[in-house]
Formats: structure tokens, C-alpha cells, sequence
């Protein structure tokens, strides 16, 4: 069963990502919106805990990496970047959505 997971909170303010991290399954996907987005920038601090996921897939809201000024050449390899659309679409294409907040 494939879970799509979302986060919203700094990396930097809450322990969200660190805790959606520790639980994430090969097959499933995490979509960084709001200040989550910036556990996707490389180089920070966080980039190794969130590129030791095997198989599972990065995505981020790109309304939300305009908004805080981070441009596609900033992020982790491998980040997917998608729209409101998109997130629509992870949510319907994954059995269950877990919400990390």
C-alpha cells in the first residue's frame, strides 16, 4: 500500500519531517508544501536525513518555493516540483494520505 505523505512545518520549527521521515516506506512519496519546502534546498542541513529515503519519491509545491524565493537550481536532486494540480493527482494516485503536522 502506497502512502502519500505531506508536510507543512519548517524543518528548523517542528519535528514534522524528521518524524515523516523515520516512518516513510520504500514506494511511497513525500510532498514538502508550505515552510516545508525548505527541507528541499541542498546543502542544508537536513539534506542528507531527507535524501536517505530509498525509493521514496521528493516532491515540492512550486507556488510555495516562489513564494519563499527558492529556484529549481537550489534544490536536492531529485526533487519533483508540482503544482496545486499535481498535488491533487499524488493524492489520488497514492491508497492513503498521512498528514504530518
Amino acid at each position: 500500500m502506497s502512502t502519500l505523505h505531506t508536510v507543512n512545518k519548517s524543518p528548523y520549527e517542528k519535528s514534522s519531517v524528521g518524524s515523516c521521515l523515520a516512518h516513510v516506506n520504500s514506494g511511497s512519496a513525500i510532498l514538502f508544501y508550505e515552510d516545508a519546502v525548505y527541507a528541499t534546498i541542498k546543502g542544508a542541513s537536513i539534506e542528507q536525513l531527507v535524501t536517505g529515503t530509498e525509493g521514496v519519491k521528493l516532491y515540492a509545491l512550486g507556488a510555495d518555493l516562489k513564494a519563499r524565493g527558492i529556484t529549481d537550481d537550489k534544490l536536492i536532486d531529485g526533487v519533483e516540483i508540482v503544482d496545486y494540480a499535481g498535488f491533487v493527482d499524488l493524492a489520488a494516485e497514492h491508497d492513503r494520505v498521512q498528514a504530518w503536522v
